[in-house]
């Protein structure tokens, strides 16, 4: 666990405790950054090797460190336990704390000396300021593009830092960088988020933006970023919090906003009004691209970095990647603050597999007729949550994490003819393009409370009337997954397929492209399904409407088809996976073997 006397501030610090407990490749071969690199990492990630240190990095002076998160050993190492303790003591106090009583205070005192040592401090002098790249050169950091398809090379760990032009509060997001020219930079800045809503603030006085575009430091700052905290606690508070001591910055830095002076890298400059460039396509989390959109740019004033910096880097695709065990981590010591803002929040749990915002499900209080359902329209009302487009809900306890437990709790008490919502024409996850149009789509809740009223079916020994549904399989009882025609060939099957007798006893059945593949593990099912489909259009089944409610008939029919708008499924340049499995197989097999 780390300790108050040996505190993460850098990227060096984290890899040099991960070579010490033998969690580091250190690979001193030249690396090209053009996609060579990002295959190293995958092909170490998928058998669950270490962290990487590319010493020697083509067209770059910086060395780069990836995979530095991609277990939960490597997570421990730089995080330990204190954070989820302190989370939980705090959450406790918060709820228990009324009325006061001296007794409750005297027990707390420990939360209340922890909390002195957390937050920011004000200095001049910091390693970000070690060395300056004026005017500044943006092919001098790592150029490193991930996948085939990729728009040009992208900065895949940025740690955006704006402050809102109204109030002053402070927001560090993770929007992904495209790398335009030397002092131009694409910002994927998302309305959804903290500085997507600055931006959005700054136009509407005719400003640009000032901001920072961090690299690095001390690891907190990487995990704060992509955290998914409750709307008023500032990712400052939290990177402290998890650092175990305050953050220093600049407040009066030229650029008018603060500077994180323990970051590696400070790319700073001003997002102009009204502006934009094509930015993309990007192969991202979802396991597809996201492709090219018009969307604000900074122009690059300078650039400050340690002068030992080193650039860390992550490669995204389809799930899981090394960001699977950073989703989990930050869940696992957030879970203590949503019944603190959602009272009748018991738990919640995104499932990373689908994107992280394809698929969530909750544990809710039901102390009244549909409960559940305001606990599932406050969870969509927060923060990162209001991007989920399925929600399953039960009052029943179960292991969240377990997709299988929670599914089964909530077929076994769903009643599709009240208990299914579409909620149509609303925002969308940006990165999910099963709607209609970029940002635009639907979601659904499906609650499971109550008495266990359904008996799951749990074989699978029908035959199809219809020929074109070659076989079927079951994933668990009361579901079953059909392989389907491709969607261009026939865009209507699924209506067929709700007319098939075979298929009455389940509750659900998934139309796929591939049963098999999906079925193989809960992993590759939430995929297949959760990032295929959007509610108000690939839903089907026998329905009436009362009371302006759909009121659906069991079997549940829902196409999971690819779709011809959707964007590609990500796949591997096949001479790069043949160059790196002929230069680096062998050694990649030796290190990972020790894992």
């Amino acid at each position: 666990m780390p300790q108050s006397n040996n505190i993460l501030r850098s990227t060096r610090d984290l890899v040099e405790r991960l070579k010490a407990n033998n969690e580091l490749w250190v690979i001193e071969d030249r690396v090209d950054p053009d996609l060579e690199l990002g295959q190293i990492q995958r092909e170490v990630c998928k058998r669950k090797g270490p962290a990487i240190l590319f010493n020697n990095v083509k067209g770059s002076d910086f060395p780069v460190a990836t995979n530095l998160y991609g277990s939960e050993k490597r997570i421990n190492l730089a995080f330990g336990d204190v954070p989820t303790e302190f989370v939980k003591r705090a959450a406790d106090f918060a709820m228990n704390a009324l009325p006061p009583n001296l007794k409750k205070l005297w027990q707390a005192r420990g939360l209340f000396q922890k909390v002195l040592t957390i937050g920011t401090r004000q200095s001049k002098s910091g390693p970000v300021k070690g060395c300056y790249i004026k005017p500044p050169d943006l092919s001098a950091i790592p150029q490193i593009r991930s996948w085939p398809e990729d728009g040009g090379a992208f900065i895949t760990l940025p740690l955006v830092y704006t402050e809102s032009p109204a109030s002053g509060k402070s927001n560090i997001g993770m929007y992904r960088i495209q790398l335009f020219d030397q002092d131009t930079a694409g910002m994927h800045i998302q309305i959804h988020r903290g500085g997507g809503f600055h931006y959005f603030e700054a136009e509407q006085k005719k400003r640009s933006l000032p901001a920072r575009i961090y690299v690095g430091g001390p690891p907190a700052l990487t995990i704060a970023a992509i955290a998914p905290l409750p709307e008023d606690i500032p990712e400052l508070l939290f990177a402290s919090l998890l650092m175990g001591k305050k953050l220093k910055i600049d407040k009066k830095d030229p650029l008018g906003i603060a500077l994180l002076l323990e970051a590696d890298f400070s790319i700073q400059g001003v997002i102009p009004p009204f502006k934009r460039k094509a930015e993309g396509p990007f192969g991202d989390h979802y396991g597809y691209y996201s492709l090219q959109h018009d969307y604000p740019y900074l122009q690059v004033d300078s650039i400050y970095h340690r002068k030992d910096a080193i650039y860390p880097a992550t490669i995204v695709g389809r799930p899981p990647q090394e960001d699977h065990y950073i989703a989990e981590y930050l869940q696992e010591i957030l879970s203590p603050l949503f019944p603190m803002v959602m009272p009748n929040v018991k738990e919640v749990w995104a499932y990373e597999e689908s994107g992280v915002h394809s698929l969530a499900g909750a544990i809710v209080k039901n102390r009244y007729h549909k409960e559940a359902f305001t606990a599932a329209l406050r969870i969509l009302s927060e923060g990162h949550l209001s991007l989920t487009k399925f929600l399953m809900i039960t009052d029943q306890p179960c292991l969240l994490k377990d997709f299988k437990s929670l599914f089964i709790k909530v077929l076994e008490r769903v009643d599709l003819s009240r208990d299914l919502f579409i909620l149509s024409n609303i925002s969308q996850d940006t990165l999910d393009y099963t709607g209609p149009k970029v940002n635009e789509g639907s979601k659904a809740i499906l609650l499971g409370i109550g008495e266990k009223k359904n008996q799951l079916k749990d074989y699978w020994r029908g035959s199809f009337v219809n020929a074109s549904f070659e076989y079927a399989k079951l994933f668990c009882p009361g579901v079953l997954c059909v392989k389907g025609s491709a969607y261009q060939k026939d865009p209507d099957q699924a209506e067929l397929l709700v007319e098939e007798s075979a298929i009455q006893g389940y509750l659900m059945v998934f139309l796929l492209d591939d049963p098999n593949e999906a079925c193989s593990t809960t992993h590759d099912f939430i995929w297949h399904v959760f990032t295929r489909f959007e509610p108000a259009a690939d839903i089907y089944g026998k329905k009436s409407i009362k009371r302006y409610h759909i009121k659906f008939q069991a079997p549940l029919v829902i196409d999971c088809r690819l779709k011809p708008w959707y964007p590609p499924v990500l796949t591997e340049d096949p001479r790069v996976v043949k160059n790196v499995e002929e230069k680096w197989g062998k050694e990649i097999d030796r290190i990972c073997s020790k894992f």
